[in-house]
């Protein structure tokens, strides 16, 4: 059992502040206190870092783990997810065409955009994505 006193008599975590589930309710105004289990080699890791951002070893893991989260996540640029194979290759030949020089013909531009969508054609019958024809 968790002594809800300090030592001072301050009162820390009353027992209305518990949920059922044993865990401390995070009290308005407050931020959550979390204990995890890190190896010595990930510890010596956060302390380089923290020193050189010049911050606690408390604050360099909060950080950490936003940065680490914000990385995580998929970014919303309006891009189809599905696996509607017609989104994807719009996808592609949009994305493509951005990174093409701009000083392409539009001839030359679709060809390479061709180029790179289909394939070399001696890869043509390693392709998922078609049909097979016999022969």
């Amino acid at each position: 059992m968790i002594n809800r006193q300090m030592t001072s008599g301050k009162h820390m975590t009353p027992f209305s502040d518990v949920r059922r589930d044993h865990s401390p309710a995070v009290r308005l105004g407050h931020d959550a206190v979390s204990a995890v289990k890190l190896s010595q080699e990930l510890t010596a890791e956060i302390d380089a870092w923290a020193e050189a951002h010049q911050m606690t070893r408390s604050d360099a893991i909060g950080q950490l783990l936003t940065i680490g989260l914000h990385a995580s996540r998929p970014a919303a640029t309006g891009q189809p997810t599905s696996r509607d194979p017609v989104a994807i290759e719009q996808n592609a030949i949009r994305l493509i065409d951005r990174m093409l020089d701009p000083s392409l013909s539009a001839e030359e531009r679709e060809r390479r955009i061709r180029r790179l969508i289909e394939g070399p054609a001696e890869f043509a019958n390693e392709r998922i994505d078609l049909p097979r024809h016999p022969g």
